[in-house]
């Protein structure tokens, strides 16, 4: 067995043989990228103690991955199409590493955030990588069953990163859920060397960097003012990022409708198919990114769960996202693309609206059916969609819908965070200044509406002042549970509404299964008649 694959996917006569041990490197390379994300959730207490993180601190610390990760993937998966998809994602790993090795080394917030932004360009090269590489080894009959795979993964790494940090968490340093990634980054480079054949798109021609900036800058303008407005107010900053946000997209739309070879065909959009899935993914991830934000807060601050149970008591999403993908891998040739992902909106937006059944008196049992219901749902509709989208580029832009699928996840997810976090924080903070105002200082009473991790930390230190007491400060730990679970109740109502309206989009969007039939076999007759055209010029 040769030690490296040289023989290019294009030049291979039949399907590539170690296809599966292949795919198993790209679903460990998407594992870490997402674990990332998910691993912070529980690690977070640990970083704001340590580093004595603000609010604002630790929203981007978590969010300095996100920004470069949803602006960059769409331009980084054109020119991994371009030049080599396994050199992009080899790459992409070793930056993911290196911004790795250096948050789990310093000790400055500042430096921190770098080394999350870092992470995330690596991140946003080896995401679109995995799915591109993914669609050119496979053939079409088996293409379905490895998406679905890569999708469990997904859903995989949503409890996967909060155990693993948990558990490093035991025995090291807040640090070590940065140096986690290092070992596995390797391994990952490794496999995609030995395991990986190369591929590029053939005849591309030359890269839209034109419309590669604009989809950067509008991108990443609307993430930050997603992140930025709802939490720390509309100011200068926010707007402005808004405005060229909007700027920047119909700029955008305009320069790839008159570029003969755009970077992203946004007559796409016009294809229901297309338009549809892109939602699905979009809303999928705003609800389960949002719910698993606050439920984990809970079951720390108010349950009390170390990070290691924390992460134990998430594998039960884990486990139903695996039984989604295998119900799915049965019954989607069978009933469309359409019925299995409405059928995963509806359950997981049911999922979101359970939780507003959330009161201080909650257990865990009261989070385990909301967890099951979005985890099988991810595991439903998750692999139909992606499937449908990148069935609707062609071989030399695989690259660019991988990004294209991986924007609107990434996009969901920091949505989520950020619109439901924000609507979190307003719901907790108006709450606790009925149940708890004038009972405290001025200053003591801020740190408590910050945070409902504030509002444990002031009651603690009430509890060790003479002047306050166990009494007191049981009383306002009371106040701060039941303001933070009337908070998760309000955020899921307004979540759960938010969830219910993509679902009825998506359900009346989405084609049924005889006419995206018929839509897949023009596509099909296109592409056919343009491939005959370049060859006869």
């Amino acid at each position: 067995m040769p030690l490296s694959v040289t023989t290019p996917v294009e030049k291979m006569t039949g399907p590539y043989a170690r296809r599966w041990w292949a795919l198993l490197v790209l679903c460990l390379s998407l594992l870490i990228v997402v674990m990332a994300n998910t691993s912070l959730i529980v690690a977070a207490p640990d970083m704001t103690r340590d580093l004595s993180l603000s609010s604002s601190d630790l929203q981007w610390v978590i969010d300095g991955y996100t920004v470069p990760y949803a602006a960059l993937m769409l331009v980084l998966g054109a020119i991994g199409d371009k030049y080599s998809r396994r050199g992009a994602l080899v790459l992409g790993l070793l930056i993911f590493a290196g911004g790795s090795v250096m948050g789990g080394l310093v000790h400055h917030t500042d430096l921190v955030i770098t080394a999350r932004a870092i992470m995330g360009v690596g991140a946003a090269v080896v995401m679109p990588a995995t799915l591109s590489l993914l669609v050119a080894i496979f053939p079409r009959a088996e293409r379905a069953k490895a998406i679905t795979a890569w999708s469990a993964t997904s859903g995989l790494a949503i409890a996967a990163g909060p155990l693993a940090a948990g558990w490093l968490l035991q025995h090291h340093a807040w640090g070590s859920t940065f140096l986690m990634n290092v070992p596995v980054a390797v391994l990952g480079v490794i496999g995609a060397l030995s395991l990986v054949p190369p591929s590029k798109a053939a005849d591309m021609g030359r890269i839209d960097y034109v419309g590669g900036l604009l989809s950067i800058v509008s991108v990443g303008s609307l993430v930050y003012a997603t992140i930025e407005g709802p939490h720390f107010g509309w100011g200068a900053g926010p707007i402005t990022a808004a405005v060229v946000a909007g700027a920047g997209l119909l700029a955008f739309v305009a320069w790839e409708l008159k570029h003969p070879n755009p970077m992203l065909d946004v007559r796409k959009f016009a294809e229901r198919p297309f338009s549809g899935s892109m939602t699905a993914v979009l809303f999928f991830f705003f609800g389960t990114f949002g719910s698993i934000y606050y439920s984990t807060q809970f079951l720390q601050f108010v349950l009390g769960y170390d990070a290691l149970e924390t992460g134990i008591r998430l594998l039960p999403l884990a486990g139903a996202v695996f039984v989604g993908a295998a119900v799915t891998g049965k019954l989607a040739p069978k009933l469309g693309v359409k019925v299995m992902v409405g059928t995963g909106m509806v359950i997981g937006t049911a999922g979101v609206f359970l939780l507003t059944r959330i009161e201080s008196g909650s257990t865990y049992t009261d989070f385990l059916a909301p967890l099951l219901m979005l985890g099988f749902a991810i595991g439903l509709s998750l692999a139909p969609a992606t499937d449908t989208i990148m069935g609707s580029f062609p071989e030399s832009e695989l690259g660019v819908g991988g990004g294209a699928n991986d924007t609107a996840l990434e996009l969901g997810c920091s949505l989520g965070i950020a619109v439901l976090g924000s609507l979190l924080a307003t719901s907790y903070k108006d709450k606790l200044t009925d149940l708890a105002g004038g009972h405290l200082p001025a200053a003591a009473m801020d740190t408590a509406k910050d945070s409902v991790g504030g509002g444990v930390a002031v009651a603690e230190q009430v509890a060790e002042n003479p002047q306050g007491g166990a009494q007191q400060a049981q009383t306002l730990l009371g106040a701060v549970h039941e303001s933070f679970a009337h908070a998760i109740a309000h955020t899921s109502l307004i979540g759960g509404i938010i969830m219910a309206v993509g679902a009825l989009i998506v359900i009346a969007v989405l084609p049924g299964r005889e006419r995206l039939a018929k839509h897949r076999k023009e596509q099909t007759a296109e592409a056919s008649q343009e491939a005959e055209t370049v060859g006869a010029a």
